[in-house]
C-alpha cells in the first residue's frame, strides 16, 4: 500500500495528482526548481524538496536528484506525472531497484515503447496497421514526411518536410530540440498523411492479465503538431471505427504485457483507414475529458493498479455525454505562437464546477499549474491551464467552454484563449469537419476577440474612466467634484495608451452635472508622442451616443445608444486590463514625459522573446541573404530562429551560445549587402 507519493513533476499536473491523494489518503512529496519555489502546487504538498537550478536538465531530469528526494522524505512511492522523465526506462528502473514503488508500466515496458521506432517495428509484426517510416533520412524516398522524435511526445522534434533540400536542416533542428525536451536527439522520418484526425484510444490493464478500453479521445485541433484542444468521444468515429480502434489498442497492450494506466495512438486518414503512431506509457495531458465522460478518476486507478490491484469491471462504463478539453497556454498565435513570460496578475474562470477532479454533473472543470502571482518564466512548457467543458451534447459542451473562455479574466500574459474561443465557435469544428491542418487553412481564427473599432475604443474610455474614478476615490479633498470636472470647457481629460494597435490618446469631456460631454479615440504617430495627450480637443469620432451609468476604478457601466454594457477594469502597475462581454483589452499607459531610450542603428535584430541562445551560425563580416537562419533561441522546451530580413553582411554578432537574453535584446546587426 501507498503511504507516501513523491510526484517527479512540477505545475498542474503535480496538482493533479496530489488532489488524488488527499481524496484517498496518500501523503504527498514536491520537488522544485529554483524557479519554481513560489508555485502552487509546492505549497499544495505535505512535503516539498528544492532541486537547485531552473533549467530541466539540472532539475527535473536529474533521477539521481529525485531519487534523492524521495529517499529524504520517506517517500514509498513516485509518480512520473507526464513530460521529463515520464517514459525513462532507465529512471523506472532506478526508482524500482531502490525499493520504492514505481506509478506506471514497468521499466522493460517502458524500454521496449519509449522508442517510437522499435514500437513500429513490434507492432507490424503483430499486424497492427503502421505508416512507412524511415530511420535513416538519407534514405526518405518519398515526399512529403514528418520527422519525429523517437523519444518522448508533445510534438516537441517535430517537422513536416515537402522536399528533399530541407530535409537536412529540419532532422538537425529536431535533434537538437528532442534532446533539450528528453534528453535524446534521435529522430526518423515517417509518411505525412494530409488532412488526417489524430484519434487515441484511453486502456487499463492490470497484473492478472485484465485489459480494458476507456473510449476514444479526438486531438486533431493542434498547433506545431502539440494538441491544444481534445474531446471524448471523436465525432469522427462511429461505433464499428470505435470496436475497430479498441480491439487495436487491446492488441498493442497486450503484444507487450502492458500493466497500467497509457494511450495507444491512431492516425485516422480521410479514407477512413487508421494507422498506429505510438503508445504513451503514461497519464497523458488531455485524461481529464476521459475522466469526466466515464466518470473515473485515472489518477487514483493508476495508484490502484501499481499496488497489484484487479481491475474492479470487466468493460468500461458507457460513455455520459460529451467532454472538450483546451490548453490555455502563454502565446501570441498571431505572432508564429511566440511564447510569453512574465507574472500573472488576475486569472478568473467563470462559473467553475470542479478542480483536478471528475465531477458529479455537467459544468466547468479547471486544471491550473498557475495563480494569481505566478511567474511564468522560459524554462518551461508554455501551457498556463487545461480548461474542460462536461456536457450532455457536444455543441453544448463546446458553448459552454466557449462561453466559459471569453468570460475568462486573464491578465499579465499574452495567451491563446481568443484563438481557442473562435475554433470552439467555428462552424467546421461544430460540424465536427476537422483534421490536423486545421488552423492552417482558417486564418480568421487568429483574429482578436475584440476586434471591432467601436468595441476597442469603448474599452479605451472605460479605461480613462475608471483611472480617473479611482484618482477622484483616493483624493484627499473634494472628492465629490467629478473627475475630470473643469472650469474651462474647452480643455478635456486626456490619456495615452500604448494598445494592440500602437498608441492611442483617449480624450473626454464632462459637463458640469459630471455627464459625458464629449470623448475620442484616436491614433497616435509614435514620433509625436510628445504632443500627444496636450488635453486639446481631438477630431471627434462618428460613433453612437455614450453615456456613463457608473464609474469605479474596477468596474466602468455605459450607456451606448441605449445599451448598457458593464467593462470591467484592472490595473496592475501602467497596464489596464479591460474585460467585458465584447472580448479582452490590455493598455499600457505611456507617461507624458518618457524617459530617452537609445536607438538601435539601423539593420539591429533583437531578441522577440526571453531565452538562451542556442545556435550562432553567423560571423561577423560574412554575406547572407534574406532568409538566411543566423542563429537560434530556446525558450519554453522550443527553438526559435532568428532569420535574416535582407539580403547584407554580418557587421555584428553580440550574443554567444548559452547566454541569456531579455526579449529586445542586440543579437546581431546586418548591414545592407553592396551594390
Amino acid at each position: 500500500m501507498i503511504r507516501r507519493l513523491l510526484v517527479a513533476n512540477r505545475g498542474e499536473v503535480a496538482r493533479r495528482i496530489f488532489a488524488t491523494c488527499r481524496a484517498v489518503g496518500v501523503e504527498t512529496v514536491a520537488v522544485y526548481s529554483s524557479a519554481d519555489a513560489d508555485a502552487p502546487y509546492v505549497a499544495e504538498a505535505d512535503y516539498a524538496v528544492q532541486l537547485p537550478g531552473s533549467a530541466p536538465s539540472a532539475t527535473y531530469l536529474r533521477g539521481d536528484l529525485l531519487l534523492a528526494a524521495a529517499r529524504k522524505t520517506g517517500a514509498d512511492a513516485v509518480h512520473p506525472g507526464y513530460g521529463f522523465l515520464a517514459e525513462n526506462a532507465d529512471f523506472a528502473a532506478m526508482v524500482t531497484e531502490a525499493g520504492l514503488t514505481w506509478v506506471g508500466p514497468s521499466s522493460k515496458i517502458i524500454s521496449v515503447m519509449a522508442s517510437k521506432i522499435d514500437a513500429k517495428l513490434l507492432l507490424a509484426e503483430a499486424e497492427v496497421p503502421v505508416l512507412p517510416s524511415w530511420t535513416d533520412p538519407l534514405t526518405v524516398d518519398e515526399f512529403p514526411v514528418l520527422v519525429k522524435a523517437a523519444i518522448g511526445g508533445g510534438g516537441r522534434g517535430m517537422r513536416i518536410v515537402r522536399d528533399a533540400d530541407s530535409l537536412g536542416e529540419a532532422v538537425s533542428s529536431a535533434r537538437r530540440e528532442a534532446f533539450g525536451a528528453f534528453g535524446d536527439s534521435t529522430v526518423f522520418c515517417e509518411r505525412y498523411v494530409e488532412q488526417a484526425r489524430h484519434i487515441e484510444v484511453q486502456i487499463a490493464a492490470d497484473e492478472h492479465g485484465n485489459t480494458i478500453t476507456l473510449g476514444e479521445r479526438e486531438c486533431s485541433i493542434q498547433r506545431r503538431h502539440q494538441k491544444i484542444l481534445e474531446e471524448a468521444p471523436s465525432p469522427a468515429v462511429s461505433p464499428e471505427l470505435r470496436e475497430n480502434l479498441c480491439a487495436a489498442a487491446v492488441a498493442v497492450a497486450e503484444a507487450i504485457g502492458y500493466v497500467g494506466i497509457g494511450t495507444v495512438e491512431f492516425l485516422l486518414s480521410p479514407d477512413g483507414e487508421f494507422y498506429f503512431l505510438e503508445m504513451n506509457t503514461r497519464l497523458q495531458v488531455e485524461h481529464p475529458v476521459t475522466e469526466l465522460v466515464t466518470g473515473l478518476d485515472l489518477v487514483r486507478l493508476q495508484l490502484f493498479l501499481a499496488e497489484g490491484g484487479q481491475l474492479p469491471f470487466p468493460s468500461a462504463p458507457p460513455m455520459r455525454g460529451h467532454a472538450i478539453e483546451v490548453r490555455l497556454c502563454a502565446e501570441d498565435p498571431a505572432s508564429n505562437w511566440l511564447p510569453a513570460t512574465g507574472q500573472v496578475h488576475l486569472f478568473e474562470v467563470p462559473e467553475v464546477s470542479g478542480r483536478f477532479r471528475p465531477m458529479l454533473q455537467p459544468g466547468i472543470r479547471v486544471d491550473s499549474g498557475i495563480e494569481a502571482g505566478s511567474v511564468v518564466g522560459v524554462h518551461y512548457d508554455s501551457m498556463l491551464a487545461k480548461i474542460i467543458a462536461w456536457a450532455p451534447t457536444r455543441y453544448e459542451a463546446a458553448r459552454m467552454l466557449a462561453g466559459a473562455l471569453a468570460r475568462t479574466r486573464i491578465h499579465g500574459l499574452v495567451t491563446n484563449r481568443d484563438l481557442l474561443v473562435r475554433v470552439l465557435r467555428h462552424p467546421a469544428f461544430l460540424t465536427g469537419q476537422i483534421d490536423t491542418g486545421l488552423l492552417d487553412r482558417q486564418p480568421e481564427v487568429f483574429a482578436p476577440l475584440l476586434s471591432s473599432v467601436e468595441a476597442v475604443r469603448l474599452s479605451c474610455l472605460a479605461a480613462a474612466l475608471a483611472a480617473a474614478a479611482d484618482r477622484r476615490a483616493g483624493a484627499c479633498l473634494q472628492r465629490g467634484i467629478p473627475s475630470g470636472w473643469r472650469n474651462v470647457p474647452s480643455v478635456a481629460q486626456t490619456v495615452v495608451y500604448d494598445g494592440p494597435a500602437g498608441p492611442v490618446e483617449v480624450g473626454y469631456r464632462l459637463d458640469g452635472t459630471g455627464a459625458l460631454a464629449q470623448w475620442w479615440v484616436r491614433a497616435v504617430d509614435p514620433e509625436e508622442l510628445d504632443l500627444a495627450g496636450l488635453g486639446q480637443v481631438g477630431v471627434l469620432d462618428d460613433h453612437p451616443p455614450v453615456a456613463v451609468v457608473s464609474a469605479t476604478g474596477t468596474e466602468v457601466v455605459l450607456d451606448v445608444a441605449g445599451i448598457r454594457l458593464a467593462l470591467q477594469v484592472h490595473r496592475a502597475g501602467d497596464m489596464s486590463y479591460v474585460d467585458s462581454a465584447e472580448g479582452s483589452l490590455a493598455l499600457r499607459r505611456l507617461p507624458r514625459f518618457p524617459l530617452p531610450v537609445q536607438e538601435l542603428e539601423e539593420g539591429a535584430l533583437t531578441a522577440p522573446l526571453p531565452g538562451a541562445v542556442g545556435r550562432v551560425l553567423v560571423a561577423p563580416g560574412q554575406r547572407v541573404g534574406a532568409g538566411d537562419l543566423l542563429l537560434t533561441l530556446e525558450a519554453m522546451k522550443l527553438e526559435h530562429p532568428v532569420h535574416a530580413p535582407a539580403d547584407g553582411i554580418v557587421s555584428q554578432v553580440t550574443v554567444r551560445p548559452g547566454a541569456l537574453v531579455a526579449t529586445g535584446a542586440l543579437l546581431a546587426v546586418l548591414a545592407p549587402a553592396p551594390a
